[in-house]
């Protein structure tokens, strides 16, 4: 259940304008923090948003002995790994519960420590993640695993060594596991069918700054020569193109004009060119990228996600918003989580007409295609969207309900709003500058 002071009154109907600032990738950054670990000497991240999940990770690398301090720039963190320890189960429990993370400690505690503890992982709930494939990867390292109460006791009785592993998908998750393990691993890992996000790039980077020895091929193969100790880092995480996405798709909902700044064109070309095809119009610069609704007619489009370079799955929910003011059908065939098309039945509860399908509507058949999940969606635009209550079911879905609460005549109750922290700084506040009519319910 949500609190009082975690529902937020939205009055529609008024364009966002003005202008808000990204900083860096929600994907990137809790991951580089991880990396820290695995360094003899301090590492420097800038960059950094404030968002739950860096909390969080904060939080579990204190726990295990990590100075972590902030830098001399704003959005600096000095993080200093010299005196990692193990921690107090009880401790990790009490943070891991709102964050997936911690599964990333393993392969860096076994290396310092050699033992780790994994808790029950939290996330969001949009389809499977199976947590059991990062804990079949450690085993390929070398690592035995024993199931204990309220969680997995890790221990690795030599030095971890490298290995042989093919994704049966290119899972980012299991793409990061394999390269915070693999780098202190004795020998080569080769990783095929491997992720190739620019997030999964810039942890590469971070990486090789340590003293890491990878190499990426161009059919998703990453090769990984371990080294015998690692120092630390210093790096600027790239800008977060998915929150750079979702206030795109704000402005093209709400007919508004928003400068992003710190969004950057080369991350984002996939998206551009599927906003553009809507109707939506944009401007680049030197420091960030500026959207807006054109006026006239949103164009109905055809679109499927897919892993890096296609067009991402998180970028899906926020424009689908838009696609409902958009003229004519809009297919959208969803292929990286199976349950990602959930949030549009709150759309329609709102007056967007949005039908959802079990069969592939894109055009190539996907792992979900004969598995009985809704995975594809017709939405049928433009629809007048009138302001209703509204629970958050997930990150994206949350900033989507929140689009659509903006975008639509009278006034919204958005519950749970809280979860919108995780991956989206200071939104309170960016709304409030975009002109936004936001409140906390009276009382609070």
């Amino acid at each position: 259940m949500t609190g009082p002071d975690d529902v937020l009154l939205v009055h529609g109907g008024t364009p966002l304008e003005g202008e808000i600032r990204v900083r860096g990738a929600k994907n990137l950054v809790p991951k580089a923090m991880v990396a820290a670990l695995l360094g003899s000497g301090p590492s420097r991240l800038r960059n950094v948003p404030d968002i739950r999940d860096v909390r969080v990770v904060r939080g579990l690398l204190q726990l295990h002995g990590v100075t972590v301090r902030p830098g001399d720039e704003p959005g600096e963190l000095v993080l200093d790994p010299s005196h990692v320890e193990s921690a107090n189960v009880a401790d990790i429990d009490a943070h891991a519960g709102s964050s997936r993370i911690p599964i990333l400690f393993c392969g860096p505690l076994l290396h310092r420590l050699g033992h780790a503890f994994i808790p029950g992982l939290g996330g969001c709930d949009i389809g499977g993640r199976p947590i059991d494939f990062h804990f079949e990867v450690l085993r390929q390292f070398g690592a035995t695993i024993e199931k204990r109460e309220g969680g997995q006791y890790l221990e690795a009785p030599q030095r971890l060594r490298g290995t042989k592993i093919q994704l049966p998908y290119p899972s980012v998750g299991a793409t990061e596991q394999v390269l915070l393990t693999a780098v202190l691993a004795e020998g080569v890992t080769v990783l095929s069918n491997a992720a190739v996000e620019p997030e999964i790039e810039d942890l590469i980077c971070v990486l090789q700054k340590m003293g890491a020895i990878i190499s990426m091929d161009t059919d998703r193969t990453i090769r990984i020569t371990g080294v015998d100790s690692l120092g630390g880092y210093n790096h600027r995480a790239l800008p977060d193109r998915l929150e750079s996405a979702s206030w795109a798709s704000a402005a093209l909902a709400t007919k508004g004009n928003i400068y992003v700044r710190g969004a950057s064109q080369r991350e984002m070309m996939t998206f551009l060119n599927t906003y553009r095809k809507v109707g939506g119009a944009f401007e680049i610069d030197d420091e960030g990228i500026r959207f807006w609704h054109p006026g006239g007619e949103l164009n109905a489009i055809a679109l499927e996600t897919d892993v890096h370079p296609g067009f991402q799955t998180d970028w899906q929910q926020p424009l689908v918003v838009a696609l409902t003011q958009a003229s004519g059908l809009s297919i959208v065939h969803e292929t990286v989580y199976e349950s990602r098309l959930g949030f549009t039945s709150a759309l329609n509860q709102m007056g967007a007409h949005i039908q959802l399908y079990r069969e592939c509507l894109g055009g190539s058949a996907c792992r979900f295609g004969q598995r009985n999940f809704l995975h594809s969606a017709v939405v049928s635009g433009p629809t007048k969207l009138q302001g209703a209550d509204l629970v958050i079911p997930d990150l994206r879905g949350g900033f989507s309900y929140l689009i659509a609460a903006l975008a639509a005549d009278g006034t919204s109750r958005v519950h749970g709003i809280d979860l919108i922290n995780r991956g989206y700084e200071n939104f309170m506040q960016k709304l409030q500058d975009l002109g936004a009519n936001v409140e906390l319910p009276q009382g609070v």
